[in-house]
């Protein structure tokens, strides 16, 4: 990791060299001096950020779900770049300049940057001593009302991104408003508990102060045609899990409660393709999901890659326009030792092409047909209710109403009830917990968090 710092450092030194060039105003840009004046600009300039969470989700399967036993490279003799960086990840070899370890620092910290320009302009500004966000006065011209909720919008992004940046790097550098390239080189890396303090403070904040309207409000108001936007619900839901990650389940489970209770969202159930219809690129921002990157299709620049980079490799327009670089293939462990024949969840998560002898497992779940290379219209999603029916049954214990949780999400996969008796022990809940978090949440970038937090060792590759 210390040399990885080192090449993210000598740009900041480069940059510090040629402080008078990057310091003239540009030509045809809006220069920051002159934005963020009023309500309107800012939620432009937020927009923004919300665009700039699809950067680093190009990496961040790589260094999650890739390096979990869900998923393994789909040609791991290939010579090209990034097919030989890809098998690096998933063998545990990565060299100190894989470019996709890089590249997902340099996006989110490029975001961060962003993020910290839109509350610098709302003086929304964290104090490290107390570790709290403090609200001082702001000379743009915005309603009150107008700034609680876009600056909760902000924190729960800056939040989101240095979640994923400690559980992936460790104590990375706490930059929470912009700085020049002088006040860059002088920074160190924080511990992990600052980094922790600095989430929970961001998180709590964008709990207070977001929009804080059920589900079905939101929906039938379509939140200003912004429906998908961060919400209190949803900040209470990743402080949950925050907590969880740090063994603090007593904080979690009232956060979770709450958003189960009160919150409007819910399990889609009902029929045969309810799991399916999460996914769906014609049911997006459904009841069940709390936060997605969203994309559009359409040759707007917008659509996602991962038609394209999912789809098996030399599968042609069998499984999407413009064939598939099989960047992201199931494991025959997942198959043979995960889902049942019956598991309605299968056919979505592990969806099989063949050809000859190639056979390939395949996540359908971020596929849908697409008119142009890597322009999707599937949505990534985030956060959904499911996982905060799984982070209450985990922060619970072996109770009955956790097992119930359990039982939820396998009743709506077609699946038979678990009864108490075969998850009678405390070591039974939670081998049943992690098995069933992993075939609900297949390729969603959860199972190698999981597999850290549950202490799960990494099975033979095939």
């Amino acid at each position: 990791m210390k040399k990885i710092i080192t090449l993210i450092f000598v740009p900041m030194l480069f940059l510090a060299a040629c402080k008078k060039s990057i310091d003239l105003n540009p030509l045809s840009n809006v220069a920051t001096s002159n934005y963020y004046k009023t309500g309107i600009e800012i939620q432009q300039a937020l927009t923004g950020c919300y665009s700039g969470l699809k950067a680093p989700l190009v990496d961040e399967w790589k260094m999650t779900e890739l390096r979990s036993d869900n998923s393994i490279m789909g040609n791991a003799g290939s010579t090209s770049v990034p097919n030989r960086e890809l098998s690096d990840l998933d063998l545990f070899i990565p060299s100190t300049t894989l470019n996709s370890i890089n590249n997902y620092w340099t996006n989110v910290y490029f975001n961060i940057r962003n993020i910290n320009l839109i509350l610098k302009s709302l003086s929304i500004n964290y104090d490290e001593v107390t570790g709290v966000l403090k609200s001082d006065s702001t000379s743009v011209i915005i309603t009150t009302q107008q700034r609680k909720e876009l600056s909760a919008e902000a924190t729960f992004l800056r939040a989101y991104h240095y979640f994923n940046l400690v559980r992936l790097y460790g104590g990375v550098f706490l930059i929470h408003k912009p700085i020049t390239p002088d006040d860059a080189i002088s920074i160190n890396r924080s511990t992990v508990a600052d980094i922790y303090k600095f989430i929970i403070a961001d998180l709590e904040y964008a709990a207070a102060n977001g929009v804080s309207l059920n589900y079905p409000t939101i929906a039938s108001q379509n939140f200003g045609a912004n429906l998908g936007k961060v919400n209190s619900w949803t900040a209470k839901a990743l402080l949950a899990k925050v907590y969880l990650t740090l063994n603090r389940k007593s904080d979690a489970i009232p956060l979770l409660t709450e958003v189960i209770n009160n919150s409007g969202y819910g399990l889609l159930s009902g029929s045969t393709t309810s799991y399916a219809d999460v996914f769906s690129t014609t049911n997006e921002v459904n009841k069940e999901v709390m936060f997605a990157v969203r994309y559009k299709a359409g040759g707007l620049g917008l659509g996602s890659p991962w038609p394209n980079s999912f789809a098996p490799e030399l599968s042609g327009t069998a499984v999407v326009n413009g064939d598939g670089r099989g960047f992201n293939n199931g494991t025959t462990e997942l198959e043979t030792l995960g889902y049942s024949t019956t598991d309605l969840r299968k056919p979505l998560n592990l969806a099989i092409w063949s050809s000859g002898n190639n056979r390939r497992l395949y996540p359908k779940k971020h596929i849908s047909q697409v008119l142009s290379l890597d322009d999707g219209e599937n949505d990534w999603i985030v956060l959904r209710f499911a996982d905060v029916l799984f982070m209450l049954a985990e922060a619970q214990g072996n109770i009955p109403s956790s097992l119930a949780i359990i039982n939820q999400t396998r009743t709506r996969a077609g699946l038979t009830a678990l009864s108490a008796t075969s998850v009678a022990t405390t070591a039974q809940f939670e081998t049943e917990l992690a098995k069933e978090s992993r075939l609900e949440f297949a390729f969603e970038n959860k199972r190698w968090f999981d597999m850290l937090r549950y202490s799960i060792t990494m099975p033979s590759h095939d």
